[in-house]
């Protein structure tokens, strides 16, 4: 096989169609059609349901490992080019809204400075969406929530930070600096859906104290249930790098004892080594977090050494 063939056959999996794949790869259905005829030719199985443009149950197989090739093949030739000049490559980050509201622009400052052939292409989204894209080699690496449960992906802790109530001004949780969780399931309040590993450390939190939270609605994204309390929708609990000190509004930030620290922290592949491109990415990341008072939020660095533990 080679690795025409391969490309071929995820092309034809991203795109459930042999023409769209075609026209990804730049070239012709008949050349895509070919490459997929010959690799299964090869390893005597048929990949492609063609009715419905699927991955058989051998084709996942085949493609779990092609995108595993792929990826290394990348990372050999950005690591020559790392070798020989400066670090060079492509590096696809995704990176959960309310990380990325205040972390981006000195992320991206500190590469343009000191790195500037890092390619650093970037995909908003919640972990529960990110977490796939790496395990597709979509990412080279993610920040998320953690802890992230999968063994084929390692985490390293970032930050933690504590998890707060905004409350629209007028809310009765409003008028007070710090709540219990017991004040706080008086009301209906915005919450992520169950499932999610924010909102399950939430409902710890609550068992522990004994209380049963009030839902108004659920929302899987932080960024967007905190837009809904700013906008007065009602109070939701969200962590506190999601209202940098800079942020101002009709609302107010409100401390709530019980509630235990959100972990944030990078996720990438376990069964590849990143690239020189995308361990200097993750580095500079670091040496961004180890100075949080430059960056105006409410994080707990303190915790970023503590170990994580996944089921992997």
């Amino acid at each position: 096989m080679d690795l025409r063939q391969l490309q071929a056959l995820l092309a034809v999996a991203e795109h459930q169609s042999f023409s769209a794949a075609a026209r990804s790869l730049h070239t012709v259905q008949s050349n895509v059609s070919t490459h997929v005829a010959r690799l299964e030719k090869e390893v005597d199985a048929l990949l492609i349901h063609r009715p419905r443009c699927e991955l058989t149950a051998e084709g996942k197989v085949v493609a779990d490992r092609a995108r595993r090739v792929l990826a290394e093949i990348r990372s050999i030739e950005d690591d020559l080019v790392s070798i020989r000049h400066d670090v060079a490559g492509t590096v696809r980050l995704g990176i959960i809204g309310t990380a990325g509201r205040w972390l981006m622009t000195p992320l991206l400052v500190a590469l343009k400075n000191d790195h500037p052939r890092v390619d650093l292409r970037v995909i908003e989204a919640t972990t529960t969406s990110l977490i796939p894209e790496i395990l597709t080699d979509t990412l080279d690496l993610a920040i998320v929530n953690l802890p992230v449960h999968d063994p084929d992906i390692d985490t390293t802790p970032l930050f933690c930070e504590e998890r707060i109530i905004v409350a629209p001004n007028g809310h009765p949780l409003a008028s007070a600096d710090h709540v219990s969780l017991r004040d706080v399931s008086r009301y209906e309040i915005l919450l992520p859906p169950p499932g999610t590993a924010f909102r399950d450390a939430i409902d710890i939190d609550a068992e522990r104290a004994g209380v049963e939270l009030k839902v108004m609605a659920e929302v899987d994204g932080v960024r967007l249930l905190t837009s809904l309390a700013f906008q007065g929708y009602g109070p939701a609990i969200v962590p506190a790098g999601s209202t940098p000190q800079w942020l101002e509004g009709d609302w107010k930030r409100v401390w709530v004892d019980g509630l235990s620290d959100r972990q944030v922290g990078i996720a990438f592949p376990r069964r590849t080594l990143p690239s020189a491109p995308t361990r200097t990415t993750m580095e500079v990341i670091r040496q961004i977090i180890a100075h949080p008072e430059e960056i105006g939020v409410h994080i707990k660095p303190d915790a970023s050494l503590q170990p994580v533990e996944d089921d992997g």
